[in-house]
Protein backbone atom coordinates (compact mmCIF):
# COMPACT_ATOMS: atom_id res chain seq x y z
CA UNK A 1 0.00 0.00 0.00
CA UNK A 2 0.96 3.88 -1.08
CA UNK A 3 -1.12 5.89 1.13
CA UNK A 4 -1.52 9.49 0.20
CA UNK A 5 0.37 11.87 2.49
CA UNK A 6 -0.68 15.48 1.62
CA UNK A 7 -3.19 17.06 -0.84
CA UNK A 8 -2.56 21.17 -1.82
CA UNK A 9 -5.19 22.94 -4.31
CA UNK A 10 -4.71 26.55 -5.85
CA UNK A 11 -5.81 28.75 -8.78
CA UNK A 12 -4.56 28.68 -12.15
CA UNK A 13 -5.65 30.34 -15.51
CA UNK A 14 -7.15 27.91 -18.14
CA UNK A 15 -6.91 28.74 -21.76
CA UNK A 16 -9.33 31.49 -21.62
CA UNK A 17 -7.91 33.36 -18.87
CA UNK A 18 -10.21 31.93 -16.54
CA UNK A 19 -9.39 30.87 -12.98
CA UNK A 20 -9.41 27.24 -12.76
CA UNK A 21 -8.34 24.60 -9.97
CA UNK A 22 -4.97 22.57 -9.56
CA UNK A 23 -4.44 19.58 -7.29
CA UNK A 24 -1.54 18.10 -6.55
CA UNK A 25 -1.60 14.85 -4.48
CA UNK A 26 1.40 13.29 -2.91
CA UNK A 27 2.21 9.81 -1.75
CA UNK A 28 5.14 9.29 0.05
CA UNK A 29 7.97 9.85 -3.12
CA UNK A 30 5.26 9.67 -5.57
CA UNK A 31 2.94 12.71 -6.63
CA UNK A 32 0.12 13.76 -9.40
CA UNK A 33 -1.16 16.90 -10.49
CA UNK A 34 -4.42 17.32 -12.19
CA UNK A 35 -5.82 20.84 -13.77
CA UNK A 36 -9.46 21.40 -14.28
CA UNK A 37 -11.06 22.31 -17.00
CA UNK A 38 -14.27 24.33 -17.74
CA UNK A 39 -17.10 24.86 -20.78
CA UNK A 40 -18.46 27.71 -21.95
CA UNK A 41 -21.47 25.90 -23.63
CA UNK A 42 -22.37 24.20 -20.43
CA UNK A 43 -25.35 21.64 -20.20
CA UNK A 44 -28.00 21.84 -17.15
CA UNK A 45 -27.24 18.08 -16.24
CA UNK A 46 -23.76 18.52 -15.90
CA UNK A 47 -21.55 18.71 -11.90
CA UNK A 48 -21.89 21.86 -11.02
CA UNK A 49 -18.46 23.77 -10.30
CA UNK A 50 -18.06 26.23 -7.43
CA UNK A 51 -17.03 29.74 -8.50
CA UNK A 52 -16.87 32.46 -5.88
CA UNK A 53 -18.60 35.41 -7.28
CA UNK A 54 -17.60 38.89 -6.37
CA UNK A 55 -15.87 41.21 -7.82
CA UNK A 56 -12.95 39.00 -8.50
CA UNK A 57 -11.98 37.61 -11.70
CA UNK A 58 -15.78 39.16 -12.15
CA UNK A 59 -17.05 36.40 -9.63
CA UNK A 60 -15.35 33.05 -11.67
CA UNK A 61 -12.40 33.20 -9.11
CA UNK A 62 -12.26 29.45 -7.45
CA UNK A 63 -10.53 30.10 -4.07
CA UNK A 64 -13.33 28.47 -2.33
CA UNK A 65 -12.98 25.66 -4.47
CA UNK A 66 -9.66 25.02 -3.77
CA UNK A 67 -10.46 26.03 -0.12
CA UNK A 68 -13.08 23.07 -0.39
CA UNK A 69 -9.88 20.64 -1.31
CA UNK A 70 -7.68 21.47 1.60
CA UNK A 71 -10.27 21.88 4.24
CA UNK A 72 -12.70 19.47 3.35
CA UNK A 73 -11.80 16.73 0.69
CA UNK A 74 -8.17 16.28 2.03
CA UNK A 75 -8.83 14.69 4.91
CA UNK A 76 -10.93 12.51 3.32
CA UNK A 77 -7.87 10.68 1.18
CA UNK A 78 -4.86 11.18 3.46
CA UNK A 79 -4.13 7.97 4.76
CA UNK A 80 -5.86 6.05 1.95
CA UNK A 81 -4.36 3.45 -0.57
CA UNK A 82 -2.93 6.16 -3.86
CA UNK A 83 -3.92 2.84 -5.96
CA UNK A 84 -7.58 2.70 -5.15
CA UNK A 85 -9.47 4.71 -7.20
CA UNK A 86 -12.86 3.41 -6.71
CA UNK A 87 -12.78 3.76 -3.03
CA UNK A 88 -11.41 7.42 -2.83
CA UNK A 89 -13.71 8.81 -5.19
CA UNK A 90 -16.64 7.21 -3.69
CA UNK A 91 -15.40 8.69 -0.44
CA UNK A 92 -15.45 12.26 -2.30
CA UNK A 93 -18.60 11.84 -3.96
CA UNK A 94 -19.68 10.79 -0.42
CA UNK A 95 -18.44 14.20 1.57
CA UNK A 96 -19.79 16.54 -0.50
CA UNK A 97 -23.20 14.78 -0.09
CA UNK A 98 -25.22 16.15 -3.20
CA UNK A 99 -25.62 14.15 -6.85
CA UNK A 100 -24.21 17.19 -8.80
CA UNK A 101 -21.44 17.84 -6.59
CA UNK A 102 -22.48 21.81 -6.05
CA UNK A 103 -21.65 21.73 -2.01
CA UNK A 104 -18.13 21.47 -2.25
CA UNK A 105 -18.10 22.11 -6.46
CA UNK A 106 -17.25 19.45 -9.61
CA UNK A 107 -13.98 21.34 -10.04
CA UNK A 108 -13.06 20.51 -6.33
CA UNK A 109 -13.76 16.92 -6.56
CA UNK A 110 -12.60 16.49 -10.35
CA UNK A 111 -9.02 17.61 -9.07
CA UNK A 112 -8.30 15.22 -6.03
CA UNK A 113 -9.71 12.28 -8.35
CA UNK A 114 -7.13 13.60 -11.88
CA UNK A 115 -4.24 14.49 -9.04
CA UNK A 116 -5.08 10.76 -7.10
CA UNK A 117 -4.79 8.79 -10.57
CA UNK A 118 -2.02 10.47 -11.78
CA UNK A 119 -0.24 9.90 -8.59
CA UNK A 120 -1.32 6.66 -8.61
CA UNK A 121 0.72 5.97 -11.82
CA UNK A 122 3.77 7.50 -10.48
CA UNK A 123 3.81 5.67 -7.45
CA UNK A 124 3.25 2.35 -9.73
CA UNK A 125 5.71 3.60 -12.15
CA UNK A 126 3.19 3.26 -14.78
CA UNK A 127 1.91 4.85 -17.75
CA UNK A 128 -1.50 6.85 -16.85
CA UNK A 129 -3.27 5.05 -19.61
CA UNK A 130 -1.64 1.61 -17.93
CA UNK A 131 -3.40 2.45 -14.68
CA UNK A 132 -6.95 3.75 -16.04
CA UNK A 133 -7.27 0.81 -18.51
CA UNK A 134 -9.41 -2.14 -17.75
CA UNK A 135 -8.30 -5.86 -17.44
CA UNK A 136 -8.21 -6.49 -20.79
CA UNK A 137 -5.11 -3.72 -20.99
CA UNK A 138 -5.56 -0.55 -22.92
CA UNK A 139 -7.19 0.03 -26.21
CA UNK A 140 -6.73 1.43 -29.87
CA UNK A 141 -4.93 4.73 -30.34
CA UNK A 142 -8.26 7.17 -31.08
CA UNK A 143 -9.78 8.59 -34.12
CA UNK A 144 -9.38 12.21 -33.96
CA UNK A 145 -12.21 14.19 -34.63
CA UNK A 146 -10.44 17.80 -35.40
CA UNK A 147 -12.61 21.59 -34.93
CA UNK A 148 -11.76 23.68 -38.65
CA UNK A 149 -14.33 26.10 -38.48
CA UNK A 150 -16.01 27.38 -34.93
CA UNK A 151 -19.21 29.69 -33.99
CA UNK A 152 -22.04 29.87 -31.57
CA UNK A 153 -20.82 30.09 -27.94
CA UNK A 154 -16.95 29.13 -28.62
CA UNK A 155 -16.45 32.22 -31.29
CA UNK A 156 -17.60 36.00 -31.89
CA UNK A 157 -19.42 35.48 -35.14
CA UNK A 158 -22.57 35.48 -36.68
CA UNK A 159 -22.54 31.69 -37.65
CA UNK A 160 -24.67 29.87 -34.58
CA UNK A 161 -23.49 26.44 -35.26
CA UNK A 162 -21.05 25.63 -32.89
CA UNK A 163 -17.82 23.66 -34.36
CA UNK A 164 -17.90 22.01 -38.03
CA UNK A 165 -14.87 19.18 -37.64
CA UNK A 166 -12.93 16.62 -39.62
CA UNK A 167 -12.66 13.53 -39.54
CA UNK A 168 -10.21 11.40 -40.87
CA UNK A 169 -11.81 8.54 -41.60
CA UNK A 170 -9.29 7.24 -44.79
CA UNK A 171 -6.23 6.88 -42.06
CA UNK A 172 -4.52 3.95 -41.22
CA UNK A 173 -2.83 5.75 -37.84
CA UNK A 174 -3.05 8.34 -35.57
CA UNK A 175 -0.09 10.72 -36.87
CA UNK A 176 -1.88 9.91 -40.56
CA UNK A 177 -5.15 11.09 -39.39
CA UNK A 178 -3.29 14.10 -37.41
CA UNK A 179 -1.51 15.24 -41.00
CA UNK A 180 -4.61 14.93 -42.77
CA UNK A 181 -6.63 17.15 -40.38
CA UNK A 182 -3.28 19.60 -40.45
CA UNK A 183 -3.68 19.88 -44.44
CA UNK A 184 -7.63 20.06 -44.17
CA UNK A 185 -7.07 22.94 -41.33
CA UNK A 186 -4.15 24.58 -43.44
CA UNK A 187 -6.93 24.52 -46.78
CA UNK A 188 -9.48 26.25 -44.97
CA UNK A 189 -7.52 28.85 -43.64
CA UNK A 190 -6.58 29.73 -47.07
CA UNK A 191 -9.94 29.97 -48.02
CA UNK A 192 -10.75 32.60 -45.53
CA UNK A 193 -7.74 34.45 -44.15
CA UNK A 194 -6.36 37.71 -46.63
CA UNK A 195 -2.90 37.25 -48.02
CA UNK A 196 -0.48 36.11 -45.08
CA UNK A 197 -3.10 36.78 -42.42
CA UNK A 198 -4.44 33.69 -40.90
CA UNK A 199 -7.93 34.27 -40.10
CA UNK A 200 -9.42 34.92 -36.48
CA UNK A 201 -9.80 31.88 -34.19
CA UNK A 202 -11.83 30.65 -31.66
CA UNK A 203 -12.17 29.12 -28.20
CA UNK A 204 -10.93 25.64 -29.44
CA UNK A 205 -8.59 27.08 -32.04
CA UNK A 206 -11.04 26.93 -35.10
CA UNK A 207 -11.40 29.37 -37.45
CA UNK A 208 -13.75 31.87 -37.37
CA UNK A 209 -15.55 31.82 -40.86
CA UNK A 210 -17.36 35.26 -42.52
CA UNK A 211 -20.35 33.13 -42.45
CA UNK A 212 -23.67 32.90 -40.72
CA UNK A 213 -25.39 30.11 -42.46
CA UNK A 214 -24.45 26.65 -42.04
CA UNK A 215 -24.85 25.27 -45.93
CA UNK A 216 -22.24 27.99 -46.68
CA UNK A 217 -19.69 26.49 -43.53
CA UNK A 218 -20.18 23.09 -44.87
CA UNK A 219 -19.73 24.07 -48.09
CA UNK A 220 -16.22 26.03 -46.89
CA UNK A 221 -15.07 22.79 -45.70
CA UNK A 222 -15.89 20.70 -48.09
CA UNK A 223 -14.05 22.95 -50.73
CA UNK A 224 -11.16 22.78 -47.91
CA UNK A 225 -10.90 18.84 -47.99
CA UNK A 226 -10.66 18.89 -51.73
CA UNK A 227 -8.13 21.62 -51.62
CA UNK A 228 -6.09 19.66 -49.47
CA UNK A 229 -6.32 16.51 -51.79
CA UNK A 230 -8.79 14.37 -50.16
CA UNK A 231 -12.12 13.11 -51.14
CA UNK A 232 -15.03 14.02 -49.31
CA UNK A 233 -16.56 11.46 -47.49
CA UNK A 234 -13.85 8.81 -48.28
CA UNK A 235 -10.83 10.23 -46.76
CA UNK A 236 -12.08 12.87 -44.44
CA UNK A 237 -15.86 12.95 -43.42
CA UNK A 238 -17.49 16.02 -41.67
CA UNK A 239 -18.69 16.54 -38.06
CA UNK A 240 -20.78 18.76 -36.68
CA UNK A 241 -21.66 19.86 -33.29
CA UNK A 242 -24.89 22.12 -33.65
CA UNK A 243 -25.04 22.79 -29.47
CA UNK A 244 -28.73 23.39 -30.53
CA UNK A 245 -30.05 23.83 -26.78
CA UNK A 246 -28.00 27.23 -26.66
CA UNK A 247 -30.54 28.66 -30.02
CA UNK A 248 -33.81 26.66 -28.49
CA UNK A 249 -36.67 29.09 -27.10
CA UNK A 250 -37.99 27.03 -24.15
CA UNK A 251 -40.70 29.72 -23.87
CA UNK A 252 -42.01 29.34 -27.66
CA UNK A 253 -40.64 25.67 -27.93
CA UNK A 254 -38.92 26.90 -31.56
CA UNK A 255 -35.23 26.95 -32.52
CA UNK A 256 -33.85 29.69 -33.67
CA UNK A 257 -31.69 29.58 -36.18
CA UNK A 258 -29.69 32.11 -38.35
CA UNK A 259 -33.37 33.90 -38.65
CA UNK A 260 -35.41 30.98 -39.19
CA UNK A 261 -37.69 30.04 -36.57
CA UNK A 262 -38.18 26.33 -36.50
CA UNK A 263 -40.35 23.95 -34.66
CA UNK A 264 -39.15 20.80 -33.73
CA UNK A 265 -39.68 18.51 -37.04
CA UNK A 266 -38.50 21.63 -39.10
CA UNK A 267 -35.63 21.27 -37.19
CA UNK A 268 -35.27 17.52 -37.83
CA UNK A 269 -36.00 17.87 -41.64
CA UNK A 270 -32.64 20.67 -41.23
CA UNK A 271 -30.69 18.37 -39.95
CA UNK A 272 -31.41 15.70 -42.35
CA UNK A 273 -31.37 17.52 -44.65
CA UNK A 274 -27.47 18.34 -43.94
CA UNK A 275 -26.90 14.80 -43.69
CA UNK A 276 -28.53 14.27 -47.17
CA UNK A 277 -26.51 17.01 -49.07
CA UNK A 278 -22.73 17.14 -47.58
CA UNK A 279 -20.71 13.95 -46.32
CA UNK A 280 -21.57 14.16 -42.66
CA UNK A 281 -20.52 11.59 -40.68
CA UNK A 282 -21.16 12.61 -36.70
CA UNK A 283 -23.89 15.26 -35.64
CA UNK A 284 -23.42 16.34 -32.07
CA UNK A 285 -26.31 17.97 -29.65
CA UNK A 286 -28.78 18.22 -33.23
CA UNK A 287 -31.51 19.40 -30.69
CA UNK A 288 -32.14 20.45 -27.02
CA UNK A 289 -31.11 18.77 -23.83
CA UNK A 290 -34.32 18.10 -23.20
CA UNK A 291 -36.54 17.52 -26.27
CA UNK A 292 -36.06 13.28 -26.16
CA UNK A 293 -39.02 13.19 -28.61
CA UNK A 294 -37.09 15.01 -30.46
CA UNK A 295 -34.18 12.93 -30.32
CA UNK A 296 -35.96 9.98 -30.63
CA UNK A 297 -37.51 10.51 -33.98
CA UNK A 298 -34.12 11.81 -35.66
CA UNK A 299 -32.38 8.59 -34.53
CA UNK A 300 -35.86 6.93 -35.99
CA UNK A 301 -34.18 8.73 -39.48
CA UNK A 302 -30.61 8.80 -39.79
CA UNK A 303 -29.39 6.87 -36.61
CA UNK A 304 -28.70 4.32 -38.98
CA UNK A 305 -26.92 6.59 -41.30
CA UNK A 306 -24.62 9.15 -38.98
CA UNK A 307 -22.95 8.96 -35.62
CA UNK A 308 -25.91 10.75 -33.47
CA UNK A 309 -23.62 12.01 -30.63
CA UNK A 310 -25.34 13.19 -27.16
CA UNK A 311 -23.27 15.90 -25.26
CA UNK A 312 -25.65 18.16 -23.06
CA UNK A 313 -28.59 15.65 -23.72
CA UNK A 314 -26.39 13.07 -21.50
CA UNK A 315 -24.23 15.11 -19.59
CA UNK A 316 -21.71 12.23 -19.33
CA UNK A 317 -24.09 11.02 -16.66
CA UNK A 318 -25.14 7.43 -15.72
CA UNK A 319 -28.72 8.09 -15.59
CA UNK A 320 -29.27 10.00 -18.74
CA UNK A 321 -27.58 7.84 -20.50
CA UNK A 322 -29.30 5.03 -19.49
CA UNK A 323 -32.62 6.48 -20.36
CA UNK A 324 -31.24 7.36 -23.84
CA UNK A 325 -29.99 3.60 -24.69
CA UNK A 326 -33.13 2.74 -23.17
CA UNK A 327 -35.41 5.15 -26.03
CA UNK A 328 -32.75 4.47 -29.20
CA UNK A 329 -32.48 8.33 -28.31
CA UNK A 330 -28.55 8.47 -29.76
CA UNK A 331 -25.99 6.24 -30.89
CA UNK A 332 -22.92 8.04 -29.20
CA UNK A 333 -21.72 9.67 -25.94
CA UNK A 334 -19.67 12.29 -25.93
CA UNK A 335 -17.55 11.53 -22.30
CA UNK A 336 -16.30 14.52 -20.58
CA UNK A 337 -14.86 14.16 -16.75
CA UNK A 338 -15.58 17.13 -15.86
CA UNK A 339 -19.42 16.99 -16.57
CA UNK A 340 -19.14 13.13 -14.34
CA UNK A 341 -17.04 15.17 -11.33
CA UNK A 342 -14.78 12.07 -10.85
CA UNK A 343 -12.37 9.56 -12.56
CA UNK A 344 -14.74 6.73 -11.83
CA UNK A 345 -17.57 8.22 -12.71
CA UNK A 346 -16.44 9.21 -16.56
CA UNK A 347 -14.99 5.56 -16.42
CA UNK A 348 -18.62 4.40 -15.65
CA UNK A 349 -20.37 5.91 -18.16
CA UNK A 350 -18.27 5.36 -20.65
CA UNK A 351 -18.39 1.68 -20.24
CA UNK A 352 -22.02 2.21 -20.35
CA UNK A 353 -21.98 3.22 -23.44
CA UNK A 354 -19.49 0.74 -24.80
CA UNK A 355 -22.02 -2.54 -23.46
CA UNK A 356 -24.95 -0.93 -25.05
CA UNK A 357 -22.59 -0.81 -28.31
CA UNK A 358 -22.77 2.61 -28.34
CA UNK A 359 -19.60 4.55 -29.55
CA UNK A 360 -18.01 6.75 -26.55
CA UNK A 361 -16.17 9.73 -27.86
CA UNK A 362 -13.48 11.68 -25.35
CA UNK A 363 -13.83 15.03 -24.69
CA UNK A 364 -12.05 18.47 -24.02
CA UNK A 365 -13.87 22.05 -22.81
CA UNK A 366 -13.50 25.16 -24.69
CA UNK A 367 -11.69 26.55 -21.61
CA UNK A 368 -8.79 23.88 -20.99
CA UNK A 369 -5.46 23.99 -20.10
CA UNK A 370 -2.26 21.64 -20.73
CA UNK A 371 -3.55 18.77 -18.95
CA UNK A 372 -3.34 15.79 -21.38
CA UNK A 373 -5.03 13.42 -19.16
CA UNK A 374 -7.75 12.77 -21.42
CA UNK A 375 -5.68 11.96 -24.04
CA UNK A 376 -4.69 9.04 -21.65
CA UNK A 377 -8.22 8.49 -20.76
CA UNK A 378 -9.12 7.89 -24.56
CA UNK A 379 -6.82 5.34 -24.85
CA UNK A 380 -6.77 3.44 -21.80
CA UNK A 381 -10.51 2.96 -21.77
CA UNK A 382 -10.45 2.23 -25.68
CA UNK A 383 -12.97 4.71 -26.35
CA UNK A 384 -11.72 4.85 -30.18
CA UNK A 385 -12.50 8.75 -30.73
CA UNK A 386 -11.74 11.97 -28.94
CA UNK A 387 -12.57 15.17 -29.53
CA UNK A 388 -9.72 17.88 -28.40
CA UNK A 389 -10.18 20.72 -30.56
CA UNK A 390 -8.07 22.53 -33.36
CA UNK A 391 -4.34 21.93 -34.25
CA UNK A 392 -3.66 25.23 -32.77
CA UNK A 393 -3.16 26.57 -29.06
CA UNK A 394 -0.83 24.73 -27.27
CA UNK A 395 -3.94 23.59 -24.42
CA UNK A 396 -5.02 21.29 -27.56
CA UNK A 397 -1.44 20.69 -28.84
CA UNK A 398 -0.49 19.09 -25.62
CA UNK A 399 -3.42 16.05 -25.71
CA UNK A 400 -2.16 15.33 -29.53
CA UNK A 401 1.54 15.34 -28.83
CA UNK A 402 0.67 13.36 -25.51
CA UNK A 403 -1.11 10.83 -27.99
CA UNK A 404 1.58 10.91 -30.63
CA UNK A 405 4.07 10.10 -27.59
CA UNK A 406 1.82 7.43 -26.40
CA UNK A 407 1.69 6.27 -29.99
CA UNK A 408 5.45 5.71 -30.32
CA UNK A 409 5.30 3.80 -26.88
CA UNK A 410 2.71 2.02 -27.19
CA UNK A 411 1.78 -0.50 -29.94
CA UNK A 412 -1.71 -0.62 -30.05
CA UNK A 413 -3.57 0.37 -33.54
CA UNK A 414 -5.42 2.65 -34.71
CA UNK A 415 -9.79 2.42 -34.20
CA UNK A 416 -9.91 4.39 -37.51
CA UNK A 417 -13.63 4.81 -38.80
CA UNK A 418 -14.66 1.92 -37.27
CA UNK A 419 -14.81 3.41 -34.22
CA UNK A 420 -17.63 5.94 -35.05
CA UNK A 421 -21.36 4.97 -34.86
CA UNK A 422 -23.69 3.45 -36.43
CA UNK A 423 -21.61 -0.49 -35.47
Amino acid sequence: MTAITAVDAWEVLDSRGDPTVRVRVDAGDASGQFTVPAGASTGAHEAVERRDGGDRYGGRGVREACAAVRDELAPVVVGRDVTDQVGIDEALVERDGTENLSALGANAVLGVSGAVAHAAADATDRPLYDVLASDSGPGAMPMPMVNILSGGLHAAADLPIQDFLAVPVGADAYPEALEAAWEVRRAAGRRIGSGEHPPPVADEGGFIPPVADADAAFDLLVDAIRDAGYAPGEDVSIAVDVAATHFYDADRDRYELAGDVLDRAAMIDRVVDWVDAYPVRSVEDPLAEDDWRGWERLADRVGDRVQLLGDDLLATNAERLGRAVDAGAANAALIKPNQAGTVTRTRRVLERAQAAGWAPVVSARSGETCDATIADLAVGLDAGQIKIGSLARSERLAKYNRLLGIDRAYDSGFAGRDALAPR
